[in-house]
């Protein structure tokens, strides 16, 4: 009796079966058409759900392609599909031995971290997204849906903190605090845990300000960089930001990396 020509591969995996079903689409061009069908069951974290998967396969005469990492559900496919003579191909196991061989390091065997890791990527996104957004008080209304509010006068570091704490997921709106404009309500709405204060020393900032001036082509000596200026600006921030009973961080020697490792501290109750 002729054989019959396996037309389906049964693509199985504990997560979304991506991997696998790349493979065996890249595998079933090679047999032009004897490779109808390529079937996925994602999701797949019990035994119950294997035997079904098995004794359907069976009836169809069916390859089996899976990417399984949790140890005890991988053996148990590879042992029943072994009694019903199915032949089962394990994508990840080979890999993930060498791995383990050369980082003397054993996997974690979880399920959807990949997933995870797209969570977490357009979690950024969505962070990046906000912060540009709600970026220099385009918006108060944004402070409101902000894991952080970050407050101070004009070239404290406002905006290239938000960015740096949006890659690390957090959604920030940041306020400028200028004399001649009464900060929006909004920002006495949001709990103080939310809000930080960014200051600065007034000759370090008069130098920042004089360099921004020259970067555009302006006169170096203009309102914005005059040191009368710059105090009466920073008198009235800390005023502001007294009234906010927020904690204040002082940028004048500090990367930006060094504060946002302060801000981290301040939002987990580290201070």
């Amino acid at each position: 009796m002729e054989q019959k020509e396996y037309t389906t591969i049964y693509v199985v995996s504990d997560s979304l079966g991506e991997t696998a079903e790349l493979v065996a689409k890249a595998a079933s061009v090679q047999f032009n058409s004897y490779v109808g069908e390529i079937k996925k069951f994602p999701f797949i974290i019990d035994e119950e759900q294997i035997d079904e998967i098995i004794e359907e396969a069976f009836k169809q005469k069916c390859v089996i392609a899976f990417t399984i990492v949790t140890p005890e559900l991988r053996d148990y496919l590879v042992k029943t599909a072994e009694r019903w003579d199915i032949p089962v191909v394990d994508i990840m196991s080979p890999l993930l031995a060498a791995m383990e061989k050369t980082t003397h390091k054993q996997p974690r065997g979880e399920a959807g971290l990949n997933r995870k890791l797209d969570e977490d990527y357009f979690k950024k996104v969505e962070a990046i997204e906000f912060a540009v957004k709600y970026d220099d008080g385009k918006d108060p209304r944004g402070v409101k849906k902000a894991d952080v509010v970050l407050v101070g006068v004009s070239r404290t570091s406002k905006t290239p903190l938000s960015m740096y704490l949006a890659n690390r997921n957090l959604k920030v709106a940041n306020i400028p605090i200028v004399p001649e404009v009464e900060p929006p309500k909004e920002l006495y709405e949001v709990p103080t845990k939310k809000l930080i204060g960014l200051t600065t020393d007034p000759l370090k900032l008069n130098q920042i300000r004089q360099e921004r001036l020259r970067a555009l082509g302006l006169d170096e000596n203009a309102n914005y960089a005059n040191m009368e200026r710059i105090l009466s600006e920073l008198d009235y921030a800390e005023a502001i930001m007294k009234k906010l009973g927020c904690p204040v961080i002082d940028v004048s020697s500090r990367a930006v990396e060094e504060t946002a490792a302060i801000i981290f501290e301040i939002i987990r109750g580290g201070k």
